[in-house]
């Protein structure tokens, strides 16, 4: 079956699942210079389904890491709702799970004590967390690692040291910005897999903020498209995954959805520059 991208309507349909998140006419603004305010969000409205993988392109700056922030509660949208499994945010998502672009290890800790870090902030009993923290270290492939330092990892296994601390709590939501954006791309790919796997492992639900659309098509089941700031939703399209094997497989629909993303990312960044 041909992998045919469709544009996505953001009505939910009749059998479909509640949405794992639902945020609705969302803005949000942030003090600027002078008493300029900045403003990020506007009139945003998404939803996403449990074990959806969804991806959030935009120009740079546009406000689509904000997006990820009121999701994660660690701030809150001035105007519209933002609501987890029915309830509203009012503080510190604490089901979900959060990966950025620096890998943020402490470095005086073992692998194994940086996986076990929020397990140990939680309280949770040493003997527990470790053996939580070794498992999950197993699952992502760095069994025999937990006792090196992050300065003896690699780029890519830093990386994963990162993911496995973010899951050992077993978050029902991860939110991913630019997570393998400062790897080389033979790494980055490796790391694609990898997230893959594990997001099915897991029954994940996720959302990426990425700036490269090949890695959105090869990992997504949704591509939401961002304007520039303020940041609205544009266009929603669907990437159905059924037949691919792998993320490096491409088809001729990626190749035309790829031109169709770039031609009105393009356009929302030129204007955005256009003096």
């Amino acid at each position: 079956m041909s992998r045919i991208a469709t544009l996505e309507k953001l009505v939910p349909q009749p059998d479909a699942p509640p949405p794992i998140l639902r945020i609705e006419s969302a803005g949000k603004s942030f003090p600027g210079s002078g008493r300029q305010a900045t403003e990020a969000l506007r009139d945003v409205s998404l939803s996403v389904a449990p074990g959806e993988f969804v991806s959030l392109i935009g120009p740079s700056g546009c406000g689509k890491t904000t997006l990820l922030n009121i999701t994660a509660g660690l701030i809150r949208p001035d105007v519209g709702q933002v609501l987890f499994d029915g309830a509203p945010i009012t503080g510190p998502n604490r089901k979900v799970g959060y990966l950025t672009q620096d890998d943020a290890l402490l470095p005086w800790r073992s692998v194994l004590a940086n996986v076990a870090l929020p397990l140990e902030i939680k309280g949770v009993a040493r003997a527990e967390r470790l053996e939580r923290a070794r498992d999950i270290l197993q699952r992502v492939g760095l069994a025999g690692f937990e006792k090196h330092q992050p300065s003896q990892l690699s780029g890519g296994m830093r990386k994963r040291v990162s993911l496995a601390r973010t899951l050992v709590y077993n978050p029902a939501f991860l939110l991913l910005d630019e997570p393998f954006g400062a790897l080389d791309a033979q790494t980055r790919v490796v790391m694609q897999r990898e997230l893959r796997q594990v997001v099915s492992a897991f029954g994940l639900t996720v959302m990426l903020v990425t700036h490269d659309l090949n890695e959105a098509i090869a990992l997504s089941d949704r591509i939401l498209l961002f304007s520039r700031r303020p940041a609205r939703l544009i266009e929603a399209v669907s990437v159905p995954q059924a037949g691919r094997s792998d993320v490096t497989d491409r088809t001729r629909a990626d190749d035309a959805l790829y031109r169709r993303l770039w031609d009105r990312l393009a356009g929302e960044i030129d204007a955005g520059t256009a003096p």
